[in-house]
């Protein structure tokens, strides 16, 4: 799972679980299990809440120590995203199946990302760009 910043960001706003469960819609205890690591925010309710509160997945997802300058991203395209996915792979010399038992998933489940049938999850996205040095604000507005 992801060490993260949630709690951190969350307390900084002087929210409540409660309250921070009532904006996406999930009850506190999904909450806190987003903020103690036993379940990982789903990528567009955490692209949300940056979106909503200024701040840098990259640093939410502890990635970064800054919380730098955030620009909002608009818009979640799976199919961008996927081909975004494929074009980092082949730039990093490495085949599907290489991605993906670094991800611990299925090849399929990642060519199910990287096709734009599916949306990447947050964990896998965090695996790649941790892996690989990459932020994930600047992948996802490319």
């Amino acid at each position: 799972m992801i060490d993260n910043n949630l709690k951190y960001c969350r307390e900084e706003l002087e929210m409540t679980q409660t309250e921070l469960g009532n904006i996406f819609g999930v009850s506190d205890s999904t909450v806190r299990g987003w903020e103690n690591a036993y379940d990982t925010i789903p990528l567009r309710k955490l692209v949300k809440f940056c979106n909503q509160f200024n701040y840098s997945i990259d640093y939410v997802l502890n990635l970064t120590r800054e919380n730098k300058h955030y620009s909002k991203i608009e818009k979640l395209d799976k199919v961008v995203i996927g081909k975004k996915l494929k074009s980092l792979r082949e730039k990093l010399g490495l085949t599907q199946q290489k991605i993906a038992d670094e991800c611990s998933i299925s090849r399929a489940t990642y060519c199910h990302y990287e096709i734009g049938m599916n949306l990447i999850t947050t964990l896998t996205l965090y695996t790649i760009c941790k892996n690989h040095k990459i932020s994930i604000d600047e992948f996802l507005r490319k």
